[in-house]
Protein backbone atom coordinates (compact mmCIF):
# COMPACT_ATOMS: atom_id res chain seq x y z
CA UNK A 1 0.00 0.00 0.00
CA UNK A 2 2.58 2.26 0.40
CA UNK A 3 4.37 1.79 -2.15
CA UNK A 4 1.63 2.35 -4.83
CA UNK A 5 0.20 5.44 -3.10
CA UNK A 6 3.35 7.62 -4.17
CA UNK A 7 3.79 5.83 -7.48
CA UNK A 8 0.03 6.63 -8.09
CA UNK A 9 0.09 10.20 -6.97
CA UNK A 10 2.76 10.38 -9.03
CA UNK A 11 1.08 9.16 -11.56
CA UNK A 12 -2.26 11.80 -11.31
CA UNK A 13 0.74 14.66 -10.66
CA UNK A 14 2.56 13.80 -14.24
CA UNK A 15 -1.32 13.91 -16.04
CA UNK A 16 -2.38 16.91 -14.24
CA UNK A 17 0.96 18.68 -15.41
CA UNK A 18 0.03 17.20 -18.63
CA UNK A 19 -3.59 18.63 -19.05
CA UNK A 20 -2.26 21.68 -18.77
CA UNK A 21 -1.81 23.16 -22.94
CA UNK A 22 0.50 26.09 -21.43
CA UNK A 23 2.87 24.18 -19.22
CA UNK A 24 3.18 22.05 -22.12
CA UNK A 25 3.95 24.54 -24.91
CA UNK A 26 6.64 25.85 -22.29
CA UNK A 27 7.90 22.59 -21.56
CA UNK A 28 8.66 21.79 -25.56
CA UNK A 29 10.00 25.76 -26.05
CA UNK A 30 12.38 24.57 -23.16
CA UNK A 31 13.27 21.59 -24.65
CA UNK A 32 14.03 23.21 -27.78
CA UNK A 33 16.01 25.60 -26.04
CA UNK A 34 17.97 22.94 -24.22
CA UNK A 35 18.50 21.32 -27.48
CA UNK A 36 19.82 25.02 -28.81
CA UNK A 37 22.18 25.48 -25.78
CA UNK A 38 23.85 21.56 -26.29
CA UNK A 39 24.04 22.02 -29.79
CA UNK A 40 25.00 26.03 -30.80
CA UNK A 41 28.69 25.27 -31.82
CA UNK A 42 27.27 22.35 -34.46
CA UNK A 43 23.91 23.88 -35.99
CA UNK A 44 25.12 27.45 -36.25
CA UNK A 45 25.27 28.51 -40.18
CA UNK A 46 28.29 30.86 -39.80
CA UNK A 47 30.90 31.93 -37.04
CA UNK A 48 29.98 33.89 -34.80
CA UNK A 49 33.03 36.29 -35.62
CA UNK A 50 32.82 35.85 -39.30
CA UNK A 51 32.87 39.35 -40.59
CA UNK A 52 31.90 40.40 -44.50
CA UNK A 53 31.47 44.17 -44.22
CA UNK A 54 30.16 44.46 -47.88
CA UNK A 55 27.12 42.71 -46.85
CA UNK A 56 26.88 44.48 -43.25
CA UNK A 57 23.36 45.08 -42.19
CA UNK A 58 21.62 43.04 -44.65
CA UNK A 59 17.93 41.67 -43.83
CA UNK A 60 16.92 38.78 -43.10
CA UNK A 61 16.29 36.80 -46.02
CA UNK A 62 17.25 32.82 -47.29
CA UNK A 63 20.87 32.84 -46.64
CA UNK A 64 20.93 35.01 -43.50
CA UNK A 65 17.63 34.56 -41.77
CA UNK A 66 17.65 36.93 -39.15
CA UNK A 67 19.76 39.32 -41.27
CA UNK A 68 23.49 40.58 -40.13
CA UNK A 69 24.84 43.27 -38.29
CA UNK A 70 26.81 46.21 -38.44
CA UNK A 71 29.79 43.95 -39.45
CA UNK A 72 28.73 41.57 -41.61
CA UNK A 73 28.49 39.06 -38.96
CA UNK A 74 25.09 36.37 -39.27
CA UNK A 75 22.42 37.77 -36.01
CA UNK A 76 20.72 33.70 -36.11
CA UNK A 77 24.74 32.29 -35.58
CA UNK A 78 25.80 34.82 -32.61
CA UNK A 79 21.90 34.36 -31.00
CA UNK A 80 22.13 30.61 -30.88
CA UNK A 81 25.69 31.10 -29.33
CA UNK A 82 24.07 33.71 -26.96
CA UNK A 83 21.64 31.70 -25.94
CA UNK A 84 23.92 28.56 -25.25
CA UNK A 85 26.21 31.24 -22.85
CA UNK A 86 23.07 32.08 -21.26
CA UNK A 87 21.81 28.99 -20.42
CA UNK A 88 25.39 27.93 -19.42
CA UNK A 89 25.46 31.07 -16.68
CA UNK A 90 22.13 30.62 -15.39
CA UNK A 91 22.05 26.99 -14.85
CA UNK A 92 25.45 27.00 -13.08
CA UNK A 93 24.78 29.99 -11.37
CA UNK A 94 21.22 28.83 -10.08
CA UNK A 95 22.73 25.49 -9.13
CA UNK A 96 25.05 27.32 -7.11
CA UNK A 97 22.49 29.34 -5.60
CA UNK A 98 20.64 26.39 -4.73
CA UNK A 99 23.07 24.38 -2.85
CA UNK A 100 24.51 27.22 -0.84
CA UNK A 101 20.64 28.42 -0.40
CA UNK A 102 18.96 25.21 0.93
CA UNK A 103 22.12 24.15 3.14
CA UNK A 104 21.55 27.45 4.74
CA UNK A 105 17.84 27.43 4.68
CA UNK A 106 17.44 23.80 6.25
CA UNK A 107 20.12 24.23 8.19
CA UNK A 108 18.63 26.90 10.03
CA UNK A 109 15.39 25.68 10.06
CA UNK A 110 16.11 22.20 11.55
CA UNK A 111 18.67 23.31 14.00
CA UNK A 112 16.64 26.58 15.04
CA UNK A 113 17.58 28.75 17.78
CA UNK A 114 20.38 31.62 17.60
CA UNK A 115 21.79 29.73 14.62
CA UNK A 116 18.53 30.36 12.66
CA UNK A 117 18.48 33.66 14.06
CA UNK A 118 22.29 34.24 13.05
CA UNK A 119 21.72 33.21 9.58
CA UNK A 120 18.60 34.50 8.67
CA UNK A 121 19.88 38.33 10.13
CA UNK A 122 22.48 37.17 7.36
CA UNK A 123 19.78 36.90 4.19
CA UNK A 124 17.84 39.75 5.12
CA UNK A 125 20.97 41.89 4.65
CA UNK A 126 21.52 40.45 1.56
CA UNK A 127 17.46 40.91 0.83
CA UNK A 128 18.02 44.46 1.88
CA UNK A 129 20.07 45.11 -1.60
CA UNK A 130 17.79 45.34 -5.08
CA UNK A 131 19.01 42.32 -7.15
CA UNK A 132 20.82 43.98 -10.20
CA UNK A 133 22.35 47.06 -7.26
CA UNK A 134 23.65 43.74 -5.26
CA UNK A 135 25.04 42.17 -8.60
CA UNK A 136 26.42 44.72 -10.00
CA UNK A 137 28.38 45.33 -6.58
CA UNK A 138 30.14 41.70 -6.70
CA UNK A 139 30.84 42.50 -10.08
CA UNK A 140 32.76 45.96 -9.79
CA UNK A 141 34.58 44.08 -7.45
CA UNK A 142 36.07 41.19 -8.82
CA UNK A 143 35.94 42.54 -12.36
CA UNK A 144 33.77 41.62 -15.65
CA UNK A 145 33.79 38.11 -17.29
CA UNK A 146 31.76 35.03 -17.49
CA UNK A 147 32.80 33.47 -13.96
CA UNK A 148 32.64 36.75 -12.62
CA UNK A 149 28.82 36.88 -13.60
CA UNK A 150 28.27 33.26 -12.57
CA UNK A 151 29.37 34.14 -9.05
CA UNK A 152 27.63 37.59 -8.88
CA UNK A 153 24.01 35.72 -10.08
CA UNK A 154 25.05 32.68 -8.01
CA UNK A 155 25.08 34.82 -4.88
CA UNK A 156 21.95 36.73 -5.58
CA UNK A 157 19.76 34.18 -5.50
CA UNK A 158 21.19 32.16 -2.60
CA UNK A 159 19.10 34.21 -0.03
CA UNK A 160 16.12 33.15 -2.19
CA UNK A 161 16.48 29.72 -1.64
CA UNK A 162 17.42 29.81 1.60
CA UNK A 163 14.03 31.34 2.88
CA UNK A 164 12.11 29.05 0.47
CA UNK A 165 13.66 26.03 2.18
CA UNK A 166 13.87 27.36 6.00
CA UNK A 167 10.34 27.55 5.55
CA UNK A 168 9.41 24.55 3.97
CA UNK A 169 11.63 22.89 6.87
CA UNK A 170 9.98 24.56 9.62
CA UNK A 171 6.60 22.94 8.51
CA UNK A 172 8.28 19.15 7.95
CA UNK A 173 10.23 19.19 11.06
CA UNK A 174 6.90 19.35 13.27
CA UNK A 175 5.64 16.20 11.23
CA UNK A 176 5.04 13.23 13.55
CA UNK A 177 7.30 10.66 11.42
CA UNK A 178 10.28 13.06 11.93
CA UNK A 179 9.70 13.03 15.53
CA UNK A 180 9.10 9.49 15.40
CA UNK A 181 13.06 9.30 13.91
CA UNK A 182 14.28 11.43 16.43
CA UNK A 183 12.91 9.54 19.40
CA UNK A 184 14.32 6.47 17.91
CA UNK A 185 17.91 8.12 18.20
CA UNK A 186 18.54 9.03 14.69
CA UNK A 187 20.93 10.70 13.19
CA UNK A 188 20.18 14.16 12.51
CA UNK A 189 22.34 14.12 8.80
CA UNK A 190 19.79 10.46 8.06
CA UNK A 191 16.80 12.76 9.12
CA UNK A 192 17.69 15.32 6.74
CA UNK A 193 18.80 13.21 4.06
CA UNK A 194 15.85 10.66 4.32
CA UNK A 195 12.53 12.90 5.58
CA UNK A 196 13.83 16.76 5.27
CA UNK A 197 15.14 17.08 1.69
CA UNK A 198 12.56 14.60 0.02
CA UNK A 199 9.84 16.40 1.52
CA UNK A 200 10.60 20.13 0.85
CA UNK A 201 11.71 19.36 -2.59
CA UNK A 202 8.42 20.47 -4.61
CA UNK A 203 8.82 24.33 -3.72
CA UNK A 204 12.76 24.18 -3.92
CA UNK A 205 12.08 22.41 -7.75
CA UNK A 206 9.32 25.34 -8.56
CA UNK A 207 11.68 27.82 -7.45
CA UNK A 208 14.49 26.54 -9.94
CA UNK A 209 12.26 26.78 -12.40
CA UNK A 210 11.42 30.98 -11.76
CA UNK A 211 15.23 31.64 -10.60
CA UNK A 212 16.40 30.21 -14.10
CA UNK A 213 14.40 33.02 -15.60
CA UNK A 214 15.63 35.57 -13.47
CA UNK A 215 18.73 34.75 -14.25
CA UNK A 216 18.57 34.69 -17.63
CA UNK A 217 17.04 38.35 -17.43
CA UNK A 218 19.81 39.24 -15.19
CA UNK A 219 22.74 37.65 -17.31
CA UNK A 220 21.56 40.04 -20.03
CA UNK A 221 21.70 43.40 -17.76
CA UNK A 222 24.81 42.79 -17.09
CA UNK A 223 25.77 42.03 -20.53
CA UNK A 224 24.22 45.33 -21.86
CA UNK A 225 25.76 47.20 -19.18
CA UNK A 226 29.37 45.58 -20.38
CA UNK A 227 29.84 43.74 -17.16
CA UNK A 228 28.81 40.21 -18.04
CA UNK A 229 30.20 37.95 -21.16
CA UNK A 230 32.66 40.04 -22.54
CA UNK A 231 33.46 40.38 -26.23
CA UNK A 232 34.03 38.83 -28.94
CA UNK A 233 31.85 35.97 -27.45
CA UNK A 234 28.09 36.98 -28.19
CA UNK A 235 25.99 37.46 -25.77
CA UNK A 236 22.04 38.50 -25.85
CA UNK A 237 22.23 41.52 -23.94
CA UNK A 238 25.25 42.78 -25.60
CA UNK A 239 24.03 42.36 -29.27
CA UNK A 240 20.65 44.37 -27.85
CA UNK A 241 23.73 47.33 -26.61
CA UNK A 242 25.07 46.84 -29.63
CA UNK A 243 21.88 47.15 -32.02
CA UNK A 244 21.01 50.92 -30.06
CA UNK A 245 22.69 53.04 -33.44
CA UNK A 246 20.69 50.79 -35.81
CA UNK A 247 17.30 50.04 -34.59
CA UNK A 248 15.87 52.60 -37.04
CA UNK A 249 18.06 50.61 -40.13
CA UNK A 250 18.18 47.40 -38.89
CA UNK A 251 15.60 46.38 -36.50
CA UNK A 252 16.13 42.54 -36.74
CA UNK A 253 19.22 43.28 -34.55
CA UNK A 254 17.33 44.07 -31.31
CA UNK A 255 14.37 41.95 -32.31
CA UNK A 256 16.27 38.49 -32.15
CA UNK A 257 18.06 38.94 -29.36
CA UNK A 258 15.47 40.47 -27.16
CA UNK A 259 12.75 37.78 -28.85
CA UNK A 260 15.09 35.27 -27.42
CA UNK A 261 15.02 36.32 -23.77
CA UNK A 262 11.26 36.74 -24.13
CA UNK A 263 10.42 33.34 -25.17
CA UNK A 264 12.84 31.94 -22.34
CA UNK A 265 12.04 33.54 -19.84
CA UNK A 266 8.43 33.18 -20.09
CA UNK A 267 8.62 29.86 -20.98
CA UNK A 268 10.68 29.41 -17.57
CA UNK A 269 8.18 31.24 -15.64
CA UNK A 270 4.64 29.34 -17.27
CA UNK A 271 6.66 25.82 -16.91
CA UNK A 272 7.36 27.04 -12.72
CA UNK A 273 3.47 27.92 -12.83
CA UNK A 274 2.41 24.46 -14.00
CA UNK A 275 4.86 22.78 -11.61
CA UNK A 276 3.21 24.64 -8.55
CA UNK A 277 0.01 23.55 -9.59
CA UNK A 278 1.12 20.11 -9.44
CA UNK A 279 3.81 19.86 -7.06
CA UNK A 280 1.67 22.29 -3.91
CA UNK A 281 -1.01 20.23 -2.59
CA UNK A 282 -3.79 22.68 -1.86
CA UNK A 283 -2.61 24.50 -5.67
CA UNK A 284 -3.11 21.04 -6.74
CA UNK A 285 -6.46 20.82 -5.07
CA UNK A 286 -7.82 24.15 -6.74
CA UNK A 287 -7.16 23.33 -9.76
CA UNK A 288 -8.44 20.18 -9.68
CA UNK A 289 -11.94 21.55 -8.40
CA UNK A 290 -11.95 23.87 -11.20
CA UNK A 291 -11.30 21.03 -13.61
CA UNK A 292 -14.01 19.05 -12.33
CA UNK A 293 -16.60 22.47 -11.90
CA UNK A 294 -15.72 22.60 -15.88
Amino acid sequence: MTTTEPDSSRIASWRLLARNPVTLVSAVVLVVVAVVAVTADWIAPYGINDVNVPNALAAPSGSHWFGTDELGRDVLSRVLVAVQASMRIAVISVALAAVVGVAVGVVAGYRGGWLDTVLMRVVDVMFAFPVLLLALAVVAILGPGVTTTILAIGIVYTPIFARVARASTLGVRTEPYVSASRALGTGDLYILRRHILPNIAGPLIVQTSLSLAFAILSEAALSFLGLGIQPPEPSLGRMIFDSQGFVTMAWWMAVFPGAAIFLIVLAFNLFGDGLRDVLDPKQRTTVEARRRER
